[in-house]
């Protein structure tokens, strides 16, 4: 279990939600980001809920596509982003016009929602039972929301300029890190559709 919730933290990337919303963080007040940050997480939490306890079904019966060749080309869909991720990362589109629910949107997808971690979503419902897939999906998101609220506040209490260009510096090389790790991610993916198909 403990290694489905830090397959899809890695996916869910919190680090680069952090560098992604640069410009909310700094252009609206404190409970405004909180509130998107939250609304976002929330709508984000029903999708992958929605894939979780769903996605198995559709693909074995509706489409009556083998699970295991789903996960081989989400593997290659995973190790596809995380090489984008160590060659070029990925910048912020996020609009500040509207209300706070059409940013947070923006925020939920693509952002914290993608075609990675939906596909990570898909798996623990495949390989859990609903109740304890839902409950993986939750703790995992409850973390990340908590990892982005705690760099703010490191963020927001150094004082100089130079300090907190240097503190986006960093988490920026983190963030290309983490491109490794998604892509081993994807390579293990890979390794376990084509175990499942031919050798079990």
């Amino acid at each position: 279990m403990l290694s489905y919730v830090l397959a899809f933290l890695v996916m869910l990337n919190p680090l680069a939600l952090f560098v992604y919303v640069k410009n909310i963080r700094e252009e609206l007040p404190d409970s405004d980001y909180y509130k998107i940050l939250i609304k976002a997480n929330i709508q984000s939490f029903v999708i992958y809920t929605f894939f979780a306890v769903t996605g198995a079904f559709l693909f074995n019966y509706v489409f009556r596509i083998d699970f295991e060749s789903f996960r081989i080309f989400g593997g290659i869909v995973l190790f596809s982003l995380g090489l984008v991720m160590i060659i070029q990362g990925r910048r912020s589109v996020i609009t500040l016009k509207g209300n706070l629910d059409d940013i947070a949107s923006e925020v939920a997808i693509p952002f914290i929602v993608g075609p990675g971690s939906i596909t990570v979503s898909i798996i623990i419902g495949n390989d859990f039972t609903p109740f304890f897939a839902v409950g993986i999906i939750a703790l995992t998101m409850i973390i990340s929301f908590y990892i982005v609220y705690i760099l703010s506040i490191l963020r927001k209490r150094l004082l100089h300029d130079k300090a907190r260009k240097m503190f986006d510096k960093k988490l920026g090389v983190f963030l290309r890190l983490n491109g490794f790790f998604i892509g081993s991610i994807g390579i293990n993916m890979i390794v376990t559709g084509i175990n499942n198909l031919y050798i079990l």
